[in-house]
Formats: C-alpha cells, structure tokens, sequence
C-alpha cells in the first residue's frame, strides 16, 4: 500500500463494508450503512486534521481543551457521494458543503463536469472529496482539479471501495491527497466497474436499479 493511501482495519468497517457488498441487501440497509460507513472513515481522516489549544471550564474547574485550527469542508461527487453526506453531516455538523456534479460517459469512461458549487472558504478549510467508489480514478482527478483551481491546498479524499488502477490514477496526477478507504479491490471489468465492488452506489442507495 502506497504511503498516502490509508486502508483502514476497523472490525466495525468491515461488517458494515460486507452488508454494502451483498447484492441481497435492501436499499434502507444499504443507506444506513453506507452512511455509517462513511462516519467511520471520515474519523480516520480527521487524524491529519490541526488543532488549537483553548481552555475551558467543566462543572468543576479549568482545564486545557481543543477544537478544530479552522473550516471543514465537504464535497460529494454527485450524485452517490450524496450519500456519504447524509452521515457525514450529523457527525460534523459545522462543516460547510460544495457540491461537483460529474457524470461518467459509458463508451469512453471519461468524465463530463456539468455542476460545480463550492464554498468561498477553500483556501483556508480542509476539504474533503467523496465519492463512495475510486473505479477509473478519472472522475476523482476531474473534481481534484476543480478543487485546486477553486483555493483548496489541503485535500483528503474519502472513498469506500477503491481499486489499484484508480488509485494509481489519482497518485499521478495528485500525489499529494491523501486517500482514505475500506477496501482496495484488484480490478476493473469492461465496464469500467470495480471487482467485486458493491455494484453502482448510487442506484443501490437511491433505489433506482
């Protein structure tokens, strides 16, 4: 495993990653564990994350504390990374929100920007990527890059299943975010989908299948 990519090892992520892979899973499990799932490795992620040193006054008496050094910013690929955001946003309910729409095209796999809202507040925050699948990793770059041209310096990128050619993908265009994952899937079928993966994230969290 590449240095900048953290693969966690959580007895509770795995369970939940096993019920999300299970093509028998019903739509309202697949969203609570998605969502949970997603609480789980933003945690992992905020160990990176800076902090200052404030003081403050239990029942009791003073004592140090600390809080976050500065914004946080989340922002899914539309539209399966929504999900991510549903659990996300209860478990870091300050963070602010941006939205990047990109859809893949099905003969090329290349990706197609068609909606970018952002934050005003990148160059200052740490941002967070999500997209619950790193397949190609040609989307990912795409919203890495609209990031970037945006403000955004510090970067993680959340992601619940990737695979050694996304992952590779990303590393070589932007080699310095750090991606953060449950599992890392060996291949891609000719469709451009993870194996085994979990199917299409969105369909199977929207119930569109």
């Amino acid at each position: 495993m590449r240095s900048n990519v953290t693969q966690i090892d959580h007895p509770l992520a795995a369970s939940k990653l096993s019920i999300l892979r299970a093509k028998t899973t019903a739509p309202d499990e697949f969203r609570r564990n998605l969502q949970e799932l997603s609480i789980i490795l933003l945690t992992e992620a905020t160990r990176a994350w800076t902090t200052r040193d404030i003081e403050i006054e239990t029942p009791l008496k003073k004592c140090a504390g600390k809080i976050l050094a500065g914004p946080v910013v989340i922002v899914p690929i539309l539209r399966a990374g929504l999900g991510m955001i549903d659990g996300m946003s209860r478990f870091l309910p300050e963070a602010n929100v941006g939205h990047v729409g990109i859809y893949r095209d099905e003969k090329s796999l290349r990706p197609t920007t068609y909606f970018c809202r952002l934050p005003s507040e990148l160059s200052a925050a740490q941002v967070v990527l999500v997209d619950p699948m790193l397949a190609t990793g040609h989307s990912a770059c795409a919203a890495l890059e609209l990031l970037k041209k945006n403000g955004a310096t510090k970067i993680q990128f959340i992601t619940l299943v990737a695979c050694e050619p996304g992952i590779a993908q990303v590393q070589s265009q932007h080699p310095d975010v750090q991606i953060i994952t449950a599992a890392v899937d060996p291949e891609l079928n000719e469709s451009g989908y993870i194996v085994p993966g979990l199917g299409d994230a969105g369909d199977r969290y929207f119930g569109t299948l």
